[in-house]
């Protein structure tokens, strides 16, 4: 007990241990505090002055930025903080716009839940800010300045957590905004679309790009064949926003609510996973086997990393795999599986990613000028339309995937957490196929939400260290690691910390969230009676059939940059 030390939180002692703020201490007691541009994840800013208390002798401070001390009393709910706070909200109300019944953002924005805990009925102040233009040059997000209230959150992840750096502040006093540099269009900037800055903006100033409407007309059109793929990520990542458990596998229910919507065909993109795992672990081993200098291979799944890559490390694209995404690759199988159709065919996927919206309109991936993803929704849009529907989710019957490619297995699903790739490329690389080995695959160090995690592995005869990052600037620390000298053989990369799971399009979730879906992922891996893809039996279909003599066609890229060659 001597050792202990304690401080007071609205007269209860609390033991102080190891808390880097007030503030982590105050929700020890239960306590939930005001905030607008803390992030546990991010640096302290201290911008917003919600979270300020009172201490014995009469001073406020804020709660993020000031360490607990022994012996110090603090005040959370004076007369004096509640006066303070709801002044804080009235002029961040005053100069911002009142269109919250349209915004996307309505019952998810922070403001709109502060105004209505602090019981703010009438702004005195009058709303002078002239209203900016609606900034939507990227296929991937939206920014409404309109609705910014300055809390620096989206531009702290876009340069702390993804070392991106395509926003920042810009100008001063009452003519500071968020911008890009030289106020260039969104789309003309580094910006990569993964979406993780829509994820902390605490309001609607930015969005993900709505694409509901296009895909209702879709539906509407009798002549219009509409087929849809739904990404491992997916599936974990309804509770909060549809009434069921964080992280419960809704993959049946959603197939269902899809079906009802009027899709005529409903795939899961797990499937054209497994398509990845055959194609990008025999690359893998090609390169082993000659030990080749295009060392380490990075996996190319993720849309805002192969960006990035393009644009931060040109010299580094020989080395990332020339593997389609799972979304593309099934897409390109669809498309051949609908040639012969007398219907036209629209093909949607639902995604747990921002980027993967950039990624459906790339050059790489059209065909005769047209795309082979010709739609791609979010989890949140996903959600809307479920919504929109009147669908009572959580009391709908779960139903299968169509046929005839209605076949997945484990390691395909676990696609949508980080460390899956690379779980799934060992388990078709591993020598021994016996269940204990594919349970020591497990334990190698790949499994788990940390941002670095490196691993050593035997490949046959030949120790192979791999590396796995998700996060932006983890990628970029590793990389430059890789640059000076250090050896890795395969890196995963996710631009959105945790992986798919935490995609810039799935509906915002706490990092205990985020664990729960990546366990509901291994869960439903579990309860697959297939774990290696090579055991799929639809591969070799596929491969006998739509892929055969076009494998390189249908199954792989060159992006831009890329050294040409054949696989």
């Amino acid at each position: 007990m001597a050792n202990k030390q304690f401080m007071t939180v609205d007269g209860i002692p609390v033991e102080i241990n190891g808390e880097k703020n007030l503030l982590e201490l105050i929700r020890k007691v239960g306590v939930k505090m005001p905030t607008f541009c803390y992030h546990s994840e991010l640096s302290i800013y201290g911008a917003c002055r919600m979270c300020m208390v009172e201490n014995q002798w009469g001073g406020l401070e804020a709660a993020c930025s000031t360490p607990p001390k022994a012996g110090m009393e603090i005040r959370t709910n004076t007369e004096r903080l509640r006066k303070y706070r709801k002044m804080i909200l009235e002029l961040l109300l005053a100069n911002h716009c009142r269109d919250c019944t349209t915004c996307d953002n309505n019952g998810t924005c922070k403001l709109q839940d502060l105004a209505m805990r602090f019981d703010i009925n009438d702004v005195r102040f009058p709303n002078t800010a002239e209203k900016p233009k609606i900034e939507d040059s990227s296929v991937s997000i939206v920014r409404d300045a309109h609705k910014c209230i300055l809390c620096g959150d989206c531009v702290r992840m876009c340069n702390e957590v993804q070392n991106v750096g395509a926003i920042d502040f810009a100008h001063r006093g009452s003519k500071m905004t968020i911008s890009t540099a030289f106020d260039i269009p969104l789309a003309e900037s580094p910006c990569v679309g993964c979406g993780q800055c829509a994820q902390a903006c605490p309001t609607g100033a930015i969005v993900v790009k709505n694409d509901i409407a296009k895909v209702w007309k879709a539906l509407d059109d009798r002549g219009t064949k509409v087929t849809v793929q739904i990404a491992p990520a997916v599936r974990v990542a309804l509770g909060r926003e549809l009434g069921i458990a964080p992280g419960e596998n809704a993959m049946g229910r959603i197939v269902a609510a899809l079906r009802r919507m009027g899709f005529d065909e409903i795939y899961d993109t797990s499937t054209s996973a497994d398509l990845t795992v055959l194609e990008e672990s025999n690359e893998l081993a090609k390169r082993l086997g000659e030990g080749k200098a295009e060392l380490p291979l990075f996996s190319s799944c993720c849309p805002a990393w192969v960006r990035y890559c393009e644009t931060r490390y040109p010299e580094l694209m020989e080395h990332v795999s020339t593997c389609k995404s799972p979304m593309q690759m099934f897409a390109a199988v669809i498309r051949e599986n609908n040639r012969t159709s007398s219907r036209k065919c629209v093909h949607v996927a639902v995604m747990p990613c921002t980027a993967k919206k950039f990624e459906a309109v790339r050059d790489e991936f059209k065909v005769e000028g047209k795309q082979d993803v010709d739609y791609v929704l979010t989890t949140q849009e996903l959600v809307r339309m479920i919504k929109e529907s009147g669908i009572m989710f959580r009391d709908i019957e779960p139903e299968a995937v169509d046929m005839p490619f209605g076949t997945m297995t484990g390691a395909g699903v676990i696609f949508g957490v980080t460390g899956g790739v690379t779980e799934a490329v060992l388990r078709r690389l591993a020598s021994d196929k016996s269940n204990t080995a594919l349970m020591s695959i497990a334990y190698t160090g790949v499994r788990g939400m940390e941002g670095v995690k490196e691993a050593r592995v035997m490949v046959g005869e030949k120790e192979v260290r791999i590396g796995v990052v998700s996060g932006l600037k983890n990628a970029s620390d590793l990389i430059e690691r890789i640059k000076a000298g250090e050896h890795f053989d395969f890196v995963e990369v996710m631009a959105c910390p945790g992986g798919c799971v935490s995609g810039g399009g799935q509906p915002f979730a706490s990092n205990m969230e985020r664990e729960k879906r990546g366990a509901g992922l291994y869960s439903a891996d579990k309860l697959c009676s297939i774990k290696r893809s090579e055991e799929n039996p639809l591969m070799m279909s596929l491969y006998n059939g739509i892929l055969k003599g076009r494998v390189h066609e249908l199954l792989h890229v060159h992006y831009h940059g890329a050294k040409q060659e054949d696989n």
